[in-house]
């Protein structure tokens, strides 16, 4: 992730929050920040502790909407917070730098090589948040919890690279990010555990079969996943042109650890 003050050495840092006539305000955990700024244009810079962006619907449940690290950005111009819908509240003693976005555009000196690489860092950041959003709404769109999981684990896993990933936050907050149920995610997550796709410790998942992921969210798969998921009855529809041993099939179930598995592979019905 993109910092703001990225290339720009501590000197020109101080000349730069100087030329923009910047607050620095302090927050201790769980109190909201910038309760009397939602209506305003300002842009925060967190620079110490962390923050949390969440949604409050009609029924009171809440949404996970960004997780805030330091030198991440936020404000009216980057998320949809101008209304009592939407909090944000800092996680333990949090610095927040506020800059006026009505400043920052009306700054004549665009010689400043400073002030030129910050406004450039802004628009990265603003891409890149773009993409976050994109990645949100992919994992949103999935219809059910077993689909929502893996989405994200699958983003996550190409995020790191690895089989292992660790989440950033409790499970309940994972519940409210994905936007489910606590205990349906939980009993879910137990079925995928059962069926041996998954093992978990705490914060840590471990993903026993990377290709699971191309036959559970990719929608045109050589693997179709079932129309049941459980851990008492689960069939795989092959769709495939080029044949595949039957040893190969018994691999994949007994190393899945279904319960059962019932193969359907019309083409192959001669084959021993």
């Amino acid at each position: 992730m993109t910092n703001p003050f990225d290339g720009i050495s501590s000197q020109n840092q101080k000349k730069l929050l100087k030329l923009l006539r910047h607050h620095l305000y302090i927050y201790h955990d769980a109190q909201e920040i910038l309760e009397t700024y939602k209506k305003d244009d300002v842009i925060g810079i967190i620079t110490k502790g962390a923050a949390r962006i969440t949604h409050t619907d009609y029924y009171g449940n809440q949404i996970i909407i960004d997780e805030l690290e330091v030198g991440n950005v936020f404000g009216t111009k980057l998320s949809a917070i101008t209304n009592s819908e939407f909090q944000i509240t800092a996680l333990g003693e949090t610095e927040v730098i506020v800059i006026d976005y009505r400043i920052l555009i009306s700054i004549d000196n665009t010689d400043k090589k400073y002030y030129n690489d910050f406004i450039r860092n802004l628009f990265v950041i603003v891409s890149e948040k773009l993409m976050e959003k994109n990645q949100r709404i992919r994992v949103l769109t999935k219809k059910t919890i077993r689909y929502k999981l893996l989405e994200y684990f699958k983003m996550q896993r190409e995020f790191t690279h690895s089989h292992i990933i660790y989440l950033p936050f409790n499970y309940s907050d994972l519940a409210n990010y994905l936007g489910i149920d606590r205990s349906a995610m939980t009993r879910e997550l137990g079925y995928m555990k059962e069926e041996g796709f998954i093992q978990t410790k705490g914060k840590r998942i471990t993903i026993n079969f990377s290709w699971f992921f191309y036959l559970s969210v990719d929608p045109k798969p050589p693997f179709l996943l079932p129309e049941a998921l459980s851990p008492s009855t689960t069939k795989y529809f092959i769709n495939t042109p080029w044949p595949i041993a039957s040893p190969f099939l018994i691999v994949i179930s007994s190393s899945l650890q279904l319960k059962k598995a019932n193969i359907i592979w019309p083409s192959l019905s001669g084959l021993p």
